[in-house]
């Protein structure tokens, strides 16, 4: 069991899994409110439910022991979620569920794209192809039911 809970695929699968949900319940939560309230209201549960668990596990960190490139690259990674989120919840609001979400799935090909030409990370061929099959494979169900 140990060897789950280091896995970091096991947590991979889990994140996959939490995020349809997200999508699920957010399509069905948004039905008759704004987009934008809904989005707060999402991150107020997050913000509450993460300083649960970090209390309950202990995990709180004193902020000055946090290096200051961290902070910057942590404040520009909470700026971007919550632009992902406003537009996510958007689509949402507009869209199907079943359309929306493989859309926002490319983001596997420019997280891809982005580890090869800022983090120096290598795809393999096989890699690169599969990258390709997730691109055509969002764009197919992104076509109009």
């Amino acid at each position: 069991m140990k060897g789950l809970l280091t896995s970091w695929q096991v947590w991979a699968l889990g994140s996959a899994v939490f995020a349809a949900l997200t999508a699920i319940f957010a399509k069905i939560g948004i039905a008759e409110v704004n987009s934008d309230f809904a989005t707060f209201v999402r991150t107020v549960v997050i913000l509450l439910a993460l300083a649960l668990m970090l209390t309950l596990m202990g995990n709180w960190q004193a902020p000055g022991t946090v290096p200051a490139r961290s902070w910057i690259f942590l404040i520009l990674s909470g700026l971007a979620t919550g632009a992902s989120w406003l537009c996510y919840f958007r689509a949402l609001q507009i869209g199907k569920a079943a359309q929306v979400a493989p859309v926002d799935k490319l983001s596997v090909i420019l997280v891809a794209v982005f580890a090869v030409l800022f983090l120096g990370e290598q795809l393999s061929p096989a890699h690169w192809l599969a990258v390709v099959m997730i691109g055509g494979g969002a764009l197919l169900l992104a076509l109009p039911i």
